[in-house]
């Protein structure tokens, strides 16, 4: 059987136009053939959603939504059909919601559940209303809102403390108070003043004794040498005496004192010569004879020399008689 020229072209066309249809349709993410793992969400608002748009899972892109329609008139619910890339397991407690975003196209977000049971191809997962980017931003905010909510309680409940514990007598007593303190305030500006003209009147005096000090020091650093001799021979001498025998000789000086008392207990007693010397007047009167008859011998000597030493040509004898008392010295007599 020959086909025409005419038949080949009709075909030809008619294959293009389905391509071309095909084409067109996959290039807007629909399919005519709905093969694969697929599920459905029903959702109240879209939110914009088109075919093709993005559903994630924890940021994860798993699939896209390949249809989107009407289940009644008064469009309260609409079906959105997502085809998952693979055959991922999706708890059946899972929850999908719309994300909108400003600045790109909303997608879906599925939140898995922790069910050990999965969803299976052409099940329906469960729905949440569409989350905006001021819902979202608010459910981040939400625990911080609460947070905002206890501490505004708290600090109203601390005013309300504030106030009860405030009252008349207590402000009157808090202005005194800050009255008290402005006037001390005023008194330490006042003697600040009058200690700044103190130190003013005295700098002349304190930049004296600050040049005396500075000379003392400069003295001190250009003596530096003797000093440091200085030291050196006053720790030798420190030295030196922690080196000797000082407990010897305290232990004999203790000893020499020792003797001198029993010395002088025994001068004090009527024992030795010398304790009868001081303590036996018998003693003390016959030295003091003796001594006396001593210079009465000597004094008659000295006055009578010619009694005791015969030497004379003539023989001529001494016809005085002999003292009987030392003479008186007539210096001494002069003196007295």
């Amino acid at each position: 059987m020959k086909i025409s020229n005419e038949s080949k072209v009709g075909a030809l066309t008619a294959i293009s136009i389905t391509v071309l249809i095909l084409g067109f349709n996959f290039l807007k993410g629909k399919t005519l053939f709905k093969t694969g793992n697929y599920i459905f969400a029903k959702y109240e608002d879209t939110k914009g959603l088109m075919v093709s748009n993005p559903v994630y899972v924890n940021g994860f892109q798993v699939g896209s939504v390949i249809d989107i329609e009407n289940t009644d008139f008064n469009l309260h619910s609409i079906l959105v059909t997502i085809k998952l890339n693979e055959n991922y397991k999706i708890p059946v407690n899972s929850v999908a919601s719309i994300k909108d975003n400003p600045l790109g196209t909303p997608s879906i977000v599925i939140k898995l559940g922790n069910n050990t049971r999965f969803l299976n191809p052409q099940d329906t997962i469960a729905t949440r209303n569409a989350i905006g980017l001021f819902d979202d931003a608010m459910n981040k905010l939400e625990p911080v809102t609460d947070q905002i909510k206890v501490t505004v309680q708290s600090l109203d409940s601390v005013l309300k403390n504030i106030n009860r514990i405030f009252d008349p007598n207590t402000k009157n007593n808090l202005q005194q108070a800050i009255a008290n303190i402005n006037t001390t305030t005023a008194s330490l500006i006042v003697s600040s003043a009058a200690i700044e003209s103190m130190l003013d009147k005295q700098s002349g005096a304190i930049a004296s004794s600050v040049n005396n000090i500075n000379s003392v020091t400069k003295n001190l650093a250009d003596h530096n040498k003797e000093v440091a001799a200085t030291l050196s021979n006053l720790e030798k001498t420190t030295n030196k005496l922690a080196a000797a025998d000082i407990n010897g000789t305290i232990g004999n000086l203790k000893t020499a004192i020792d003797n001198l008392n029993v010395l002088v207990k025994k001068a004090a007693s009527d024992e030795g010569s010398l304790g009868k010397l001081i303590n036996d007047k018998t003693l003390y009167n016959n030295l003091n004879n003796s001594l006396k008859s001593a210079n009465t011998l000597i004094d008659d000597l000295r006055v009578h020399p010619k009694r005791y030493v015969q030497f004379s040509v003539f023989g001529k004898k001494e016809k005085s008689g002999p003292l009987l008392a030392p003479i008186i010295d007539t210096a001494s007599s002069n003196k007295q």
